[in-house]
């Protein structure tokens, strides 16, 4: 009799609903746990035989990754966009741990990564920074002139409106001195990281980009070749087919009609694919190699936007070559197959 149980985690701020199966999906327990590491870890200690655990991915998943991954035999963390069963029927916390463990145990959920405990504070710094990027950009966005300040409040009759732009120049003032430092702590710890010296040889890539590039991946080992990188980068062209075959005198025939492309892949990571566009497109007006390869596809009849395209799929791929074999840049690989 098999002793592998599967362990459905539907995870909150305050509590976890659980849900445990056996091999053959019936349901052995249900229990409701305090999002405390001692009562969880009390919880997973009190079952027997074989664990497969599971959880949504969310902003405790990379916690209870390494909280528990130790003790058991296998650790998923899942994306729940992929997942359309839990979006099906009646919703509560007991129904979401249920699904999440048959889904498991029928092998159907998708795995977000989560396994380099170096980078984590990498990543967490990555956050930071740029969650106070933006919040700093959407203030400045919101100012007519934020380095004329005196003219321009000096034309502000409206006493509401003078009061609202001053708030906004003591906002733009708050933030300005805690960006700095979280560039500057982000910038401090990717020093550790060697991987950080090797992408700053790319053209294009700066210290802030080759920082987040690490915080972003992680490790170049999760992705087995290029296309995986281009997939999740938002880089993989996405195509349509139906009809395929025919019977033509009684013989089965291919059908000769183009496969009909349907863009770029939607589900990716969004931050890594306006790091690599940024890059194609700073790359692409500045001497050097990689604006003479942009410049080849243009001369050679691509258009613009598909060559800075493909600049950005060559960036991806000579990061990850270089990383995987802990080689220096080499304009050569321009013009081979790289990763």
């Amino acid at each position: 009799m098999s002793q592998e149980k599967y362990i459905g985690l539907d995870v909150h701020q305050a509590t976890i609903s659980a849900a445990v199966m056996d091999g053959n999906g019936k349901l052995l327990m249900e229990c409701l746990l305090e999002t405390k590491a001692a009562t969880i870890l009390q919880f997973i200690q009190g079952l027997r035989g074989t664990l497969s655990l599971t959880l949504e991915d969310g902003t405790s998943a990379a916690w209870l990754h390494d909280l528990l991954k130790s003790h058991v035999s296998r650790l998923v963390v899942c994306d729940p966009r992929k997942a359309a069963l839990l979006k099906e029927g009646n919703k509560s916390d007991r129904i979401d741990a249920r699904k999440l463990a048959e889904l498991f145990r029928n092998n159907q959920l998708n795995p977000v990564y989560h396994g380099e405990h170096g980078i984590r504070t990498l990543k967490e710094l990555a956050r930071s920074y740029g969650t106070i990027t933006k919040d700093l950009t959407r203030v400045m966005n919101r100012i007519k002139a934020p380095r004329h300040r005196a003219e321009w409040l000096a034309k502000i009759v409206e006493p509401g409106v003078r009061s609202r732009a001053e708030r906004l120049y003591q906002q733009l003032d708050s933030l300005q001195p805690v960006h700095l430092e979280a560039r500057r702590e982000f910038l401090r710890e990717s020093y550790k990281h060697a991987a950080v010296k090797l992408f700053r040889q790319i053209p294009s890539i700066g210290p802030i980009r080759a920082a987040l590039l690490v915080a972003l991946l992680q490790t170049p080992h999760r992705f087995r070749s290029k296309r995986q990188l281009w997939a999740y980068s938002g880089f993989a062209v996405q195509t349509h087919d139906s009809g395929e075959y025919r019977y033509v005198r009684g013989k089965l025939q291919r059908n000769r009609e183009r496969i009909s492309v349907r863009g770029l892949n939607d589900n990716h990571n969004k931050e890594l694919k306006n790091l690599f566009k940024s890059a194609a497109i700073s790359a692409s007006t500045r001497p050097g190699p990689l604006r003479d390869f942009y410049m080849a596809r243009v001369e050679s009849g691509m258009r613009p936007t598909m060559a800075r395209l493909t600049l950005a799929r060559k960036i991806a791929s000579i990061a990850l070559t270089m990383w995987k074999k802990g080689a220096s840049f080499d304009p050569k690989q321009l013009q081979r197959q790289a990763a």
